[in-house]
């Protein structure tokens, strides 16, 4: 049993028809979803299931992936296996989810171009995001930098190329994993490369928008030191394009 993921071939999907395959309580699985189930730092869709004969719409509160499969929790006894529904996502959180995660990539790749230091942690909220590098130096003459730097990067427009390549091949590419512990569990034959164009390139699950000028403005809001070599920025986005 797999679910097809089509957030993973078009980030801005934000409906689809699917069957139910499997239940498990108040858990469904779908052969295909248009749910982001959350990792990587971004956070889980929000949305409903519906179907024939359902008078109000069963509310998505909580998803996971096991294995391949990504099972939603409703609010609402589910339908049973083998039944037709409607997926629909929360789509002003999902592009504000997909504006984040590329300013985060945006951010780590002009980190990555200026200064060669790797990525320690990250995650993104609903109305911002931080990111942890490995990082000894961080004064406000930096912080100012950065902010001039990936706000370049914004206007600059590139574009985003989302593809996949085999685990060789795409492990032949110098620098592809920035986080300092590589996250890919080996069983992983095909990886999926998010690249801004003219900046960066990761292996990445997540969602994204197409060109960086999407984002909008990002503001650098705060700074934390978090060990000696460890710091913390924290950022937000301009609420309107």
């Amino acid at each position: 049993m797999k679910t097809k993921l089509l957030y993973h071939t078009n980030s801005f999907t934000y409906e689809c028809t699917a069957t139910v395959v499997a239940v498990e309580g108040d858990d469904v699985a779908l052969d295909a979803t248009v749910f982001y189930p959350g990792g990587g730092g971004q956070m889980a869709d929000r949305g409903m299931i519906t179907w024939q004969g359902q008078d109000y719409p069963g509310s998505v509160i909580a998803m996971h992936k096991r294995n391949d499969v990504v099972w939603h929790t409703l609010d609402y006894p589910p339908p049973s296996i083998g039944t037709e529904v409607v997926g629909s996502i929360d789509w002003n959180f999902r592009y504000q989810m997909m504006r984040t995660h590329t300013a985060l990539h945006i951010l780590c790749g002009v980190i990555w171009k200026e200064f060669g230091v790797q990525v320690t942690g990250g995650q993104m909220y609903p109305d911002r995001a931080r990111m942890d590098f490995a990082m000894e130096n961080l004064d406000k003459e930096r912080i100012n930098y950065i902010e001039d730097k990936i706000n370049q990067a914004v206007e600059a427009d590139y574009p985003i190329r989302v593809y996949s390549l085999p685990r060789e091949k795409a492990f032949a590419i110098p620098d592809l994993v920035r986080t300092k512990i590589n996250l890919l569990p080996p069983e992983i034959a095909e990886v999926r490369i998010v690249e801004i164009v003219g900046l960066d390139l990761q292996a990445d699950g997540g969602t994204h928008v197409n060109h960086t000028r999407e984002v909008g403005h990002i503001h650098i809001t705060k700074t934390e030191n978090k060990g000696r070599i460890n710091k913390r920025l924290e950022i937000m986005l301009e609420s309107s394009l």
